[in-house]
């Protein structure tokens, strides 16, 4: 597996979501699931459009780890939402596939949705987790909080969290730059 980057650009963040939009309003979903939500893919590929219509927060236990999540819907996202879960089934998978009755997406359809738009936009490493981790390093930049980022993320050391945005090696990369003997 390769080791993908967060997104540091917010502009580009923004045009992939554009671009998304255009292409298909699933994928456009999917991406704002993955960027404000800092969910992992295959928690967004099992979300029905039930539990995310016309609610405030979502309550799942994450796949990977078991745990139990909940977690406020952010504005942006919730109004994301409310336009493309309007006059949808209940039932419906909010990542559906168009091949198979009322199942999501692959992840592996998801790689290749990203893919193509990181082809499009001169991205060399992007993949699934390139929208977690761009959640990731965004909510850092703001807030400059690592221990609510560990706490989102479920993950158990504060160095790991830094390492997995990409904070550890911006600062490393930094430091070089302005090096001097």
């Amino acid at each position: 597996m390769n080791f993908v980057e967060p997104i540091r650009d917010k502009s580009m963040v923004h045009d992939i979501a554009e671009y998304l939009k255009f292409k298909n309003e699933r994928n456009y979903i999917m991406w704002m699931m993955g960027v404000y939500s800092g969910l992992r893919i295959s928690d967004i590929l099992r979300l029905k459009i039930k539990e995310v219509k016309d609610r405030n927060g979502i309550n799942i236990r994450e796949m990977k780890t078991g745990k139990q999540r909940t977690f406020e819907i952010n504005p942006v996202l919730k109004k994301a939402l409310a336009e493309y879960c309007e006059g949808k089934d209940p039932d419906d998978y909010l990542i559906k596939s168009r091949q198979n009755y009322n199942r999501p997406i692959t992840r592996s359809m998801a790689y290749k949705i990203l893919q193509a738009a990181a082809e499009r936009f001169g991205i060399e490493s992007m993949g699934t987790h390139t929208m977690r981790k761009t959640f990731g390093f965004h909510f850092y930049m703001q807030y400059k909080d690592v221990v609510a980022l560990q706490k989102i993320f479920n993950h158990a050391d504060q160095s790991y969290t830094l390492r997995y945005i990409g904070i550890e090696q911006q600062t490393i990369n930094e430091k070089i730059k302005q090096f001097k003997i």
